[in-house]
Order: structure tokens, then sequence, then C-alpha cells
């Protein structure tokens, strides 16, 4: 059977998951800030009523005043707007995009018929201005900047979405009413009047009583209810379309993500061949050996001061001023003191310090199988349990394995890095640690009693979280042994890494092995 083809709004949908995700890992790295990510997201929810590609913000950022400001000055004079238009694709993407979204907005919004008999009449109009070519020409554009101010006030209604803000609500949309038919379209200013007096209905307003009297934009679908994602999405969007005025070139901020971002792009454009699927691939493992060095940093470790008294916390804090900012914000913290309020918190604060780092945490240990994941879903063209689909053709093509053989002393004796280790590979559920077990077990040979030391390669994973039903004691996170390998006697480890990898080698798996230090 032939290939089919995909097309373009697949293609882009398949680069927007991508995308995305990379945007999001930014994000959970403290690269850049949320408002940053909001302006470098495609949106999750595409509108299909759309019919047009949304690129994400921060190529469109400023393309809509611009254009406002454009058509303000036009005096009847389109050339100028057009060419614009013509050549800056991402302004007409711009401008198409707030139209067709305005349009359903309202729509959405408004309930009553009458005004829906307008409404519609002035869409028509418009639309029939679009297809004419002659907008700029036949409508009063120098009052665009009135509706401008009202609309961006309705978005900001509809972003609070509160109950008590509905007649404010109502005021906002007649405000807009009465600048398009009477500045903009002075022509269907008599279809409004006629409108509101009753004249599509055969009966005067002016006639009744106030209290009897039609009321425009009384039914109104607002606040709305039930609030989808995909409408906070799109109001969100909205809002930020038609007031971030930054240009592309100051987003993100960041050094770091600047250069991913930028190697990314330019990997789009290389004359490469295309990629095999994820199913093709050959699978491997990555393995790396950690012998006695941190794995995470202790609270008092962070704050202890050197002999030039700075603490290590206190250093990373001026190294990576934005990144800290960045990380405050998204843990809701406004300062320092606040992230000891819960364990949770310092958890995070340790995180934060020790991804910056010479340890354990610092070890990318699942970045290729966040690659392996990422591109079997762009290969999958089934949307049904996609995610599932993806991460389990990841847990087949992709293997890590840290070789602790130290961990097993460390359980018995307490020390803290134990903890921190469970906790890491409870953070990736797909990493394994494999280490050297001492077991006393009874001696087998009946003539002689006593126990004797028998020592087992052992190799454990992050066993399913455990919590009491009812109980408010934090969740406890244990290990859980998946294979274990009798040795013939004690395994003499020292700290050169090729020792440390041999007993480890066993629990590796696929085609190839790769090893990598600690914190590279």
């Amino acid at each position: 059977m032939p290939t089919k083809i995909p097309s373009i709004k697949e293609e882009a949908t398949k680069f927007a998951e991508l995308w995305n995700s990379i945007i999001c890992s930014f994000r959970d790295e403290d690269l850049i800030t949320n408002w940053e990510m909001n302006l470098l997201l495609v949106p999750y929810w595409a509108n299909r009523d759309l019919d047009l590609i949304q690129w994400p913000l921060f190529l469109l950022a400023g393309k809509i005043p611009i254009a406002l400001d454009m058509a303000r000055v036009s005096n009847g004079r389109d050339s100028v707007l057009k060419m614009r238009l013509k050549v800056d694709n991402y302004m007409n993407a711009a401008v198409r995009e707030c139209y067709a979204t305005f349009k359903n907005v309202i729509n959405y919004l408004v309930l009553g018929e009458r005004e829906k008999v307008i409404i519609n009449e002035i869409f028509f109009k418009v639309d029939d201005h679009i297809q004419n070519d002659d907008l700029i020409k036949e409508l009063n554009m120098s009052a665009l900047p009135s509706l401008y101010d009202q609309f961006i006030m309705l978005v900001k209604y509809l972003l609070a979405n509160e109950k008590e803000d509905k007649n404010w609500v109502v005021i906002v949309l007649l405000n807009m009413l009465e600048i398009v038919t009477g500045d903009i379209m002075e022509d269907a200013f008599s279809s409004w009047a006629e409108s509101s007096h009753g004249g599509y209905y055969g009966t005067d307003e002016r006639l009744k009583s106030l209290d009897q009297q039609y009321q425009f934009f009384g039914e109104l679908r607002f606040p709305v209810k039930p609030e989808t994602e995909a409408w906070k999405e799109t109001i969100k969007r909205l809002h930020l379309l038609f007031t971030v005025r930054e240009s592309a070139m100051d987003v993100p901020s960041n050094l770091e993500a600047r250069r991913r971002i930028s190697f990314f792009s330019n990997s789009l454009f290389m004359d490469m061949p295309t990629a095999p699927k994820v199913q093709n691939m050959l699978s491997f493992s990555v393995l790396t050996c950690y012998s006695c060095e941190e794995v995470i940093f202790a609270i008092n470790d962070l704050e202890v001061p050197n002999e030039d008294g700075l603490s290590i916390l206190y250093g990373l804090q001026k190294m990576f001023p934005d990144e800290w900012n960045n990380f405050l914000e998204r843990v809701r913290c406004s300062d320092e003191e606040e992230l000891k309020a819960t364990e949770e918190l310092e958890d995070e604060l340790r995180l934060w310090a020790s991804y910056r780092s010479q340890t354990l945490a610092r070890t990318d240990l699942m970045k290729g199988y966040k690659a392996a994941e990422l591109d079997s879903e762009e290969n999958s063209k089934s949307e049904r349990s996609l995610r599932a689909q993806c991460q389990a053709i990841a847990d087949l093509k992709f293997t890590y394995v840290v070789s602790c053989q130290m961990y097993g002393i460390y359980k018995r004796s307490g020390d803290p890095r134990a903890k921190d280790i469970l906790n890491l590979i409870a953070r990736h559920p797909s990493v394994r640690v494999a280490y050297i077990d001492e077991v006393e077990e009874p001696v087998k040979d009946y003539s002689r009693k006593g126990v004797q030391k028998v020592y087992y390669s052992t190799l454990v994973k992050a066993a399913p979280p455990t919590k009491a039903i009812g109980s408010s004691e934090p969740v406890q996170n244990l290990d859980q042994v998946i294979y274990r390998i009798k040795l013939p006697g004690p395994l003499i480890c020292g700290e050169g890494k090729p020792e440390n990898q041999n007993h480890a080698i066993i629990f590796t798996r696929g085609e190839g092995l790769q090893t990598i230090d600690m914190n590279q």
C-alpha cells in the first residue's frame, strides 16, 4: 500500500507536541518564567473552527498593535498595510487569528436573539468587505483604538470570570456595539437603532415601561460555566496577543534557554536523512557509577558558610540569579524563608541547588529515556493510550542503571544518602540501582552451627508509594528488589570506575552500553 503523506496540519500538530515538551522542560529546569512559557507554547487545545495554524505568541508579539496603528492612520488607503500583511506572515497570522477568535468569543457569549441578528449582520458585512478587499476603504478605521480598549476590558473580565462582573460585561458589550455601528460602520446605525426599539419585532420598545423594555445583552453566557481548559487557554492567549508588545528577540531572556532553542532551530534546517522509528532503533543501556559523593545537598550543607563567610546557596543564587527567581515563582514563594515552611519545599530547594552542583542528582538520568519517549510519540499513529504506548516503547529501548555499590551499607547504617538515593529513583521510576547486598544466612553445613555472610549483586527500583488510608503522614518511598545474583564471595570494590561497573553490567540490556560519569 502506498504510504500516506501527512497533511500540513498533522505535521504542525506533531511538531507542536514536540515543541511544547521542550518548552515545558525549560520551565521545569527554571530556565524561563511562567510568562515566557505562555509566550513560547503552542496552544494545547487547537481550535478547529479557526482553520489556521496558531504560532507561538512570541512570534506574534506586538503585531496587533502595529496593525491597528497602521489601519487607524490609513485614511482609506490600504496599500501600505496590505504590503505589510503580505510580507509579514506573522502579522497576517496574528490579524486572522484575532478576528476569528473575536468572532467565536462574541458568538459564544451572546444568547439574545435580537443581539444575534445585529451581530451576525455586522460580521456578514465585515466578511463581505474582506472578500471584496475593500475593508479599510469602506469602514472608518479611526475608531479602532476605542474598540481595541473595550475588547481588552472584556477579555480581562472573561479571565476573571466572576459573577459580580456581569453588569460590567454588559456595559462593555454595549460600548463595543455602539462604536461599531455608530463610528466604524455608520450605515449600520439605523439597523441598530431600529432593532433597539423593537423594529425587527413590530413593536416599539419606547411605548413600554422601563421594566418591560428589552434589555440588550441581558442574556449572556457569563460567567462561563463550565470553564474548560480550552476556553481558559483561548482567553489567555487572546489577552496576550492583544497586550504583549515585546519583541521576539527578547524571549527567552535566559542565555542557556536561548542557546538550546537556537541549536534546535538550526537542526531543523540541516540536510540529514530521515531518522528511523524508535521501534527500529538499537536498544541500549546507560551505566553510571557512584561511590560516596554527594547525592543531594542537605539543607545544613547549603547554609553553612565557608572560610570566606559565603554559603553554597548564596553562591548559587549569585551565579544563577534569573533561575533562582524563576524557581521561586515556580514553587510560589517570595523568599528563601518561605521555602523552609514544609518538607516538600525544602526538598525542592535541595534539588534546585543539587542540579547546579557536583552531585549525583545533577546527572541527566533520564534524558535518553525522554528523548526515546518523545520520538516514539512523534511516530505514533494512534491517539489511544498514546502516553502509555510511548512509555512502553521507551522502556524497551532504554535502560538506566546507577551502580551504587555502597547503597546497602548506607541503608543498614541509616546514612541519609540512602534516603536521598531512594528519593531520586522515586522521582525517576525507570531508573534502576545496582548495589552489593551483604546478608547473614544460616550455615548450610549441618556439621557446623552459626551464620555466614553471603553477598548478592542486587538490582532495585522504586516501589509504588504507600500511604495508610486516612493517614496524614507523608508518603513513604521504598525500594523493591528486581534481581538478586549470589556472588561466590566478597566483592572488592574500590573507587575505580571499572571495578564498580563489573557487578552492575549484568543488569544492563540491549545492543549498546554507554557509561557516563557522575554529574555529567
